[in-house]
């Protein structure tokens, strides 16, 4: 009995898993590839709690939904949550600690996140994030910025093959507000559009009663993806004013994207919505071989910050580093870095001496375990 609950202690739950040895040894060598860059564009670092108040991720910021957050209680009664994301942490850090700032804010940040999916979806329950936030900062040169960053971000950890796929929410809800949809309608034909189920939205659109000119205009959002070429016949779809500036705004990013030299690796995709909610504006995830989710995902949350009492703009993105590793090793791309340890061994007599070896190496920055001779007087590999 006492052995069967021993090996039953040494499995994992469904979701989460132990990463170690060399595996582990490439995971922090990418994420220190990623963190000097985003210290390069002059992001600190910060460090939020692990858990929050549950009203952090409340469905009124617009976060992940409350079924797929890990609560539980604290001894005052509070409900608290295991983080889900980090942006709606990020804000109530700087609506805290940077109340009255109103010069650009640049914060960056590593950490595992929780979300309680099902089983069935085979994702991983606890992942590893790593990424930027730009506050107080509305132009479409932050926007710019942080997808350059993104791209050499991605450069930088060995990853050549993938492309970075933007979107404009505000295109989106320029035609719903035409179309006089109302925000339980405009958010169910949003979940349909962004899980690409064409016949979900059309049904709905039909079942709510809206115009065919207008059903058709919402549908065809879905067709405009590509390069840069696909804003100028999404200009000619719509004729307000709201979608007409986010499309301005697209060919302004552009432009920018451009100068950085990273225009390559982008796309656009005026279909592509987000399920989180807090999202005003620009859009856009990274996508690469060999990983079916996206491996970053972004975006523009103007509103975000008011929902902790500061009104200011901001945009972020996250690298989800457990699916960037995967996409590494499916592409060959991963090489696994270099381990220098050197190995020392001792008996009773030469301990002292041995022990001296070690520590003189050590103060020189080399790694060295000391290993007893084994009983038969075989050695491990010497230094």
């Amino acid at each position: 009995m006492r052995f069967g609950m021993n090996r039953q202690l040494v499995h994992t739950p469904e979701g989460v898993r132990d990463i170690y040895g060399e595996e582990y040894a490439g995971k922090l060598a990418v994420e220190d590839c990623i963190h000097r860059q985003l210290n390069l564009y002059g992001y600190q670092d910060i460090q939020t709690p692990t858990f929050e108040f549950f009203d952090v991720f409340s469905k009124e910021i617009g976060t992940t939904p409350s079924k797929e957050l890990y609560k539980f209680f604290d001894k005052e009664g509070n409900t608290l949550v295991l983080r889900p994301d980090f942006t709606p942490s990020m804000a109530r850090c700087a609506a805290k600690y940077f109340m009255d700032e109103d010069v650009p804010i640049r914060f960056c940040y590593a950490g595992n996140t929780f979300t309680n999916t099902s089983s069935l979806q085979g994702k991983l329950k606890e992942v590893t994030q790593m990424g930027a936030e730009l506050m107080n900062d509305g132009s479409v040169e932050a926007e710019g910025e942080m997808i350059a960053m993104v791209a050499e971000s991605l450069l930088a950890a060995g990853l050549k093959d993938f492309q970075i796929s933007i979107g404009e929410v505000e295109y989106f809800k320029g035609i719903c507000d035409q179309a006089g949809l109302d925000e339980q309608t405009e958010y169910e034909l949003r979940e349909f559009i962004s899980g690409k189920n064409i016949f979900g939205a059309q049904e709905l659109l039909e079942g709510r009663g809206v115009a065919d000119s207008y059903s058709n205009m919402l549908l065809k959002v879905t067709d405009y993806f590509g390069t840069v070429d696909v804003l100028k016949e999404a200009k000619g779809l719509v004729c307000n004013t709201r979608s007409l500036k986010a499309i301005d705004r697209l060919e302004k990013l552009h432009h920018v994207l451009r100068e950085y030299g990273v225009e390559k690796y982008v796309s656009f995709d005026l279909g592509m919505l987000s399920k989180y909610n807090y999202y005003t504006g620009i859009i856009f995830k990274a996508y690469t071989y060999g990983v079916g989710e996206p491996i970053v995902k972004g975006g523009r949350y103007d509103h975000l910050l008011g929902y902790f009492g500061k009104e200011a703009p901001a945009v972020g993105f996250v690298v989800v580093i457990d699916d960037l590793m995967s996409a590494l090793k499916s592409q060959k791309a991963y090489t696994a870095p270099k381990d220098d340890l050197q190995y020392l061994t001792y008996n009773a007599s030469n301990y002292e001496s041995r022990l001296s070896e070690a520590k003189g190496l050590r103060k020189n920055g080399k790694k060295v375990a000391l290993i007893p001779e084994s009983r038969d007087g075989s050695k491990r590999e010497e230094a």
